[in-house]
């Protein structure tokens, strides 16, 4: 077998993160630019992704083949299935030379423990990494984890596993911040409180608040101890709709993968970081002559 070479993003991340929506839109502004990108989904159990997978582990096994002949519930069948692919990686690693891109998007399954403590999926990268691909680990959280601090913190917890578990270079996301608005009132914090990953003991103090997690204020407390003297983990926002912060999430990408982009893709972003701030600028803009639009019609009513 050639050697496949090129870049890749290893998008993991608990169920209802939005994986599946930042593959497909990650992987259009990337067409978009100008990279040859092959979106491949390792997802056995997820049979809707929303968008046409290059290369799909269903053609390999599915989490209902697993449960039905190996007598599995869905956590056990999703297991096998990732020990199953770990087994025959080349039929992975076949596929990715045959696809003929250089840039891999892969989008794996949402069950926690195969990216904090189950060895498959890191034998699976590992693998790549051995035909010369440099990956990045890409984890995205739901940012409706702030709404609660006991909920952050143990988001927390769960991304630095992850960190220490993958052994690859890794961007936090906290997707979904359009949505922010629906629950910012119940905020404690400011969005950078929690993107930057700020003194942790304002948690504590917030926990301790609460009647229910005032009873692990032993726990709290190590856990945050845990998580700043590490030190390693801070998130960047994310609404996938908004191409400003797909490119941000873009450049930190490229930046942990040391990939290097031609003259022609620095062209096309700037042209779609032009189009981006045109139409941001428009919507603030009918957002304004509908504001004094109204006004206006008050004035009128009133008069």
């Amino acid at each position: 077998m050639s050697k496949i070479g090129g870049y890749g993003q290893v998008v993991i991340g608990p169920p209802g993160s939005g994986k599946s929506t930042y593959c497909k839109e990650m992987t259009e502004l990337l067409k978009k630019i100008g990279r040859k990108v092959v979106l491949i989904n390792i997802d056995p159990a997820n049979d809707n992704v929303g968008y046409t997978a290059d290369i799909d582990i269903a053609e390999l096994i599915t989490v209902e083949d697993a449960m039905k002949h190996m007598k599995l519930g869905p956590n056990g069948g999703l297991i096998y299935c990732m020990e199953y692919l770990e087994k025959n990686v080349e039929w992975l690693l076949e596929k990715m030379v045959k696809s003929g891109g250089n840039y891999f998007i892969l989008d794996f399954p949402g069950q926690v423990e195969l990216y904090t403590h189950h060895n498959s999926i890191k034998n699976v990268l590992s693998k790549i990494e051995s035909k010369k691909t440099s990956l990045c680990c890409i984890h995205l959280v739901d940012s409706h984890q702030c709404n609660e601090p006991g909920k952050f913190l143990s988001t927390l917890l769960v991304t630095l596993a992850s960190m220490l578990q993958s052994e690859l270079p890794q961007i936090n996301i906290l997707s979904k911040v359009d949505l922010m608005s629906k629950f910012s009132e119940r905020l404690p914090f400011s969005l950078e409180y929690y993107t930057e990953v700020l003194d942790l003991n304002y948690i504590l103090d917030c926990l301790s608040d609460d009647p229910f997690t005032a009873r692990y204020k032993k726990l709290n407390a190590a856990v945050v101890s845990l998580v700043e003297d590490y030190g390693i983990v801070s998130f960047l926002p994310l609404d996938v709709k908004d191409n400003r912060m797909l490119l941000n999430v873009k450049n930190a990408i490229d930046k942990a993968n040391g990939y290097i982009y031609s003259i022609n893709e620095e062209k096309n972003i700037q042209s779609l970081l032009a189009c981006a701030v045109r139409a941001q600028f428009d919507h603030e803009r009918i957002g304004v002559d509908r504001d004094l639009y109204t006004q206006q019609d008050t004035q009128e009513m009133e008069s």
